[in-house]
């Protein structure tokens, strides 16, 4: 324990997930291979199974919850019944087919999995099906895309996720690895939806083994039941703006071994959310492959390796005048990681694991000589270690887990500017600078603990975490977490609250480059403080409740109170960012989600959101020049923060039609978000982005005015024999091609338009 703490080689989150082991008998002993439904309508999760010759079957990666365990052979009566997964601790369930036509269990249905009756706070799945019907209008947004959808989470420009009001605090979790830099398009490769069996979003009620980006954590769990024998898959769609995008995928199992690699790429004329209705340079690439080992040495060890490798290259687009010049803006974003896993089952109630990774990130960006008002080059990245060891087990009413993790990273930066147009600057701006090549290390640690507590109908889980943070700043907190809830067997109801105390680390994208002294030469009046962890207190109470066993409403109202309030700013006009933070903020919300998972051949969902976001001065870490520098350390006025959207609606009703047809119809509407034009006249706001923009905006009360998007998609499965199949599907984004502004001010840090009306079709094999 004591290694891993201090070794400074990293670890920071772990799956909620455990895993079945089924084996399944005649009445005499003898193995029997039937096929087998595993579904819970809380987890949006539904997958069909065969068991070996020896009547086992493994499936990994479960979501905790409730499940219906279903089975049939020929010559036996059908099996059916309820599986609780609530521990990394494998579940063991051993069946007895009996020979029809005598039932041996009572038929079990659906409705018993839409309420998790031992959840402390709202949690929201999204399944295969989800995934596999959704293409996005722009590549490389297909999960973020679902993940928006949720109740409580804002788009901002170009594809940035912000949870409940939160900026640069969402983290990833993709099968246990980390990942808490931004991972919008503009500054990291984008997942490979085709590889990934479900999604699940968490807002509150955090366990403790989460740290670092609390805003929101979105778990992403890949595919894992790889069957016996070959098996691929080939993704093709193609659609408005030249986009083309593929992807395929090849999987071997035999016996205790399991073998998986993928690769895709895409290519699209409009890959960032421009400025202007022309959409200007906006051209996008992207490439990647992964592949993955699994062996299970015995019943209690199983090794896992996996690799992955992206790149994404884009143009950054223009505004008019930037067009004008002949400006060309290039960014290249590579990753490649390395993550290896090891678990042993010590005994049917205790559980240990280890992992390990390195990820290597990079991103550069070059200008052009005709670039306008300034010509920008840098280099920028990092190599992250990381290590975790994990101990969990049951004992009576309790499901206790404990872990320790650290991370042990070494970023570098670089960067150099010239400004071409001085009178787009204040007086005194220095028109040459250079950033030389610097490198520095971020080590943190932390430990955890944590306890889920079964007592009858009530839930209790507590945890409690520490952190140390050491970067640009050195600092440590305790995080305590609980939650409590209430679950009533007849009205089918869950009751819950939660409190989370969190340590949020500051976004490392440019911090080195903000923190140095160097840029005080940059301006006449330069301020720069550094910039510390966010703490936040989140309070949240709510009720999830079941209707007529096919509807289910999740309904929350949430508070957040931070310290250290984090933001982002841009050097000069450039597509540099980096992060501030203001001395303090809250955000309120109620948020309401009610989904119908299948009513006869109806499907669908209704998400709504209402926040209000206000953030107070003055500044209390980040760079700032000129006219900002003079008055951030007084001004201690109150401000709507920049996610602040009041209302936000998501629906979605989908229509099972026959012969493996389906319809769907989507709508999305937000009342906008703050727009902050500062000094700038009218005039040149018109002249830079037209007519049409500024009239999707609401000077007066400084607002993006409404957005609303009617979508429509439809697919069919055109053959299916065995584990073969091919399926068609096409999708139509803002039918009524409505200008929706996203943001109003600049590139990265405002002005963005949403979409136009836009047309995609797929085509999906698999064998």
């Amino acid at each position: 324990m004591a290694f891993f703490l201090f070794c400074g080689i990293s670890a920071r989150a772990q799956r909620a997930r455990g895993e079945l082991r089924l084996e399944v008998h005649d009445p005499h002993g003898t193995a029997v291979a039937p096929g087998g439904e595993l579904v819970s309508e809380a987890n949006g999760f539904r997958r069909s199974f065969a068991t070996g010759p020896d009547g086992r079957y493994v499936a990994q990666d479960l979501p905790f919850g409730v499940y219906r365990l279903s089975l049939q052979a020929e010559g036996f009566a059908p099996w059916s019944d309820l599986v609780e997964i609530r521990s990394e601790v494998p579940v063991r369930v051993a069946v007895v087919l009996g020979v029809a036509p005598v039932t041996t269990q009572v038929q079990v249905n659906d409705s018993a999995t839409l309420v998790d009756p031992n959840a402390t706070g709202a949690l929201y799945s999204i399944g295969r099906q989800a995934i596999e019907e959704y293409n996005a209008a722009q590549p490389g947004r297909e999960l973020l895309d679902l993940v928006a959808e949720e109740p409580g989470w804002v788009y901002e420009a170009n594809g940035v996720l912000h949870p409940r009001g939160s900026e640069y605090d969402v983290q990833f979790v993709v099968d246990g690895l980390p990942l808490t830099q931004n991972r919008s398009p503009a500054f990291a490769p984008s997942f490979d939806a085709g590889d990934v069996e479900s999604l699940r979003v968490l807002t509150a009620s955090f366990p403790a083994e989460y740290g670092r980006k609390l805003g929101g954590v979105v778990e992403v769990t890949t595919k894992k039941d790889v069957q016996p024998g070959w098996h691929g898959r080939f993704d093709a769609s193609g659609g408005s703006f030249s986009t083309v995008n593929g992807s395929a995928g090849i999987s071997y199992a035999r016996e205790g071994d399991r073998f998986s690699m993928s690769g895709e790429g895409f290519h699209t004329d409009r890959y960032l959310d421009p400025p202007v209705l022309a959409n200007y340079t906006n051209r996008g690439n992207a490439a990647g492959f992964s592949a993955s080992y699994e062996r299970d040495f015995s019943l209690s060890d199983r090794l896992r390796v996996s690799v992955t490798h992206n790149v994404v290259r884009f143009l950054v687009p223009n505004e008019l005048v930037q067009q004008q010049a002949g400006q060309r803006q290039d960014i290249q974003n590579t990753e490649t990681s390395g993550q290896i896993y090891f678990q042993h089952i010590i005994s049917p109630e205790l559980f240990l694991s280890f992992s390990g990774s390195v990820r290597d990130a990079s991103a550069t960006l070059a200008s052009n000589a005709s670039a306008t008002p300034v010509i920008v080059s840098q280099d920028r990245g990092y190599r992250e270690g990381y290590a975790r060891a994990d101990l969990a087990g049951l004992h009576g009413h309790h499901n206790w887990k404990a872990g320790v993790d650290g991370i042990f990273t070494p970023v570098h930066e670089a960067l150099q500017y010239t400004i071409t147009k001085p009178s787009a600057f204040l007086p005194g701006t220095l028109p040459n600078f250079q950033f030389p090549y610097q490198r520095k290390w971020d080590a943190e640690r932390s430990i955890y603990a944590q306890d889920q507590i079964q007592l009858g109908r009530w839930n209790v889980s507590a945890g409690l975490r520490f952190d140390h943070y050491g970067f640009v700043v050195h600092e440590s907190a305790w995080s305590p977490r609980i939650g409590v809830s209430r679950f009533v067997p007849g009205l089918n109801l869950l009751l819950h609250a939660s409190y989370d105390q969190v340590f949020q680390t500051p976004a490392v994208e440019n911090l080195l480059l903000a923190s140095s002294p160097l840029l005080d030469a940059i301006s006449p009046s330069v301020l720069r403080l550094p910039v510390r962890p966010g703490r936040g207190n989140f309070y949240e109470g709510g009720m999830t409740k079941a209707f007529f066993g096919k509807l289910r409403l999740d309904a929350n109202v949430f508070r957040r109170d931070f310290r250290q309030y984090s933001d982002d700013d841009v050097l000069l006009d450039t597509s540099v960012s980096f992060p501030i933070a203001f001395a303090k903020a809250r955000i309120i919300g109620e948020e309401i989600r009610a989904e119908i998972p299948q009513w006869g051949r109806f499907s669908g969902y209704l998400s709504y959101a209402n926040q209000s976001g206000i953030g107070q001065g003055p500044i209390t870490g980040g760079l700032f020049l000129g006219s900002d520098a003079a008055n951030a350390l007084t001004d201690t006025g109150k401000f709507a923060v920049t996610q602040d959207q009041r209302n936000s609606l998501h629906a979605r009703v989908r229509f099972q039609a026959p012969r493996r047809a389906w319809l769907a119809m989507g709508a999305q509407y937000g009342s906008g978000l703050p727009a902050d034009i500062g000094n700038a006249k009218v005039s040149d706001l018109l002249a830079a982005f037209g007519q049409q923009i500024l009239d999707r905006v609401n000077l007066e009360r400084g607002r993006v005015r409404p957005n609303f998007s009617l979508d429509a998609a439809a697919g069919a499965e055109i053959y299916h024999k065995e584990s073969r199949s091919a399926a068609l599907q096409i999708q139509v984004a803002n039918l009524a091609d409505r200008l929706n502004v996203i943001n109003f001010a600049s590139l990265f840090s405002g002005t963005a338009l949403g979409e136009p009306r836009s047309v995609s079709a797929s085509l999906r094999l698999t064998f």
